[in-house]
């Protein structure tokens, strides 16, 4: 990502509602949807500056790694976690089996090569581990936004089930979030698209009152998510599973 995005999403991310409602639905997914062993192992991988670090230590013991030096420092700056220099696909630093949980979390379609990058976080998994992913949806809402925070892609719910069954992970879960603010949201990109705006950012701070009406709006999504599989959204959330060996 550019520089200033990661010092924008650290500014940002402890109160704009897109940030405080989704890590809301996570830790919803988290305790309904996903039995973790007591104390559970957790690595999340591409930590950013940290915003959901304290959110998974809820979980579990977190290690996290980041390959941006500058993020990676802004994020240890947020409490006694382990965040090490790290790279997908070739460069974890971890053994095999280390990992009840594995949180990829708006970081794979920021890589070259997503499906050998799951298959890297699928090998520190432990036998009975699970995977949770989430990315960004739909190609035609690509602009100026994934631009700046380095996307390679943009998903469908059908093209993510392809990379990580590619990358011999099996789908438990899988639905599309950020629903109810999709009209909204896909208009207001669309028509930034049309019309050529640039320097407008999409993740801009609104007043008070409107963030946290924005905030409660999207995280009663978590009542649903693992319930009924949204059908569209901003984004799509994933849980799987390491498939057994041969």
């Amino acid at each position: 990502m550019e520089r200033h995005v990661y010092l924008r999403m650290t500014a940002l991310e402890d109160r704009h509602w897109w940030f405080v409602a989704r890590r809301r639905i996570l830790a919803e997914v988290l305790t309904r949807c996903i039995d973790l062993p007591a104390s559970a192992d957790i690595l999340e991988a591409g930590c950013g500056t940290g915003g959901n670090l304290a959110m998974l230590a809820r979980f579990g013991r977190v290690r996290a790694i980041e390959p941006n030096a500058e993020a990676r420092a802004l994020a240890s700056g947020k409490g006694d976690f382990d965040i090490r220099d790290g790279r997908l696909p070739d460069g974890l630093p971890f053994a095999p089996d280390s990992f009840d949980l594995v949180a990829a979390l708006d970081v794979v379609e920021h890589l070259d090569d997503d499906v050998a990058s799951l298959r890297s976080l699928a090998d520190v998994l432990r036998p009975d581990g699970h995977m949770l992913i989430t990315v960004p949806a739909f190609a035609f809402l690509w602009s100026e936004h994934d631009v700046q925070h380095h996307h390679r892609r943009r998903y469908t719910k059908a093209r993510l089930l392809r990379a990580v069954t590619d990358a011999g992970l099996a789908p438990v879960a899988a639905s599309y979030f950020n629903t109810w603010l999709f009209p909204l949201a896909a208009a207001v990109r669309m028509a930034k698209n049309l019309l050529h705006i640039k320097g407008v950012d999409d993740d801009a701070m609104p007043p008070a009152v409107l963030n946290r009406l924005l905030a409660a709006v999207f995280a009663s999504e978590r009542w649903l998510i693992g319930r009924v599989p949204l059908p569209f959204g901003l984004s799509i959330l994933m849980i799987c599973r390491k498939r057994p060996a041969d």
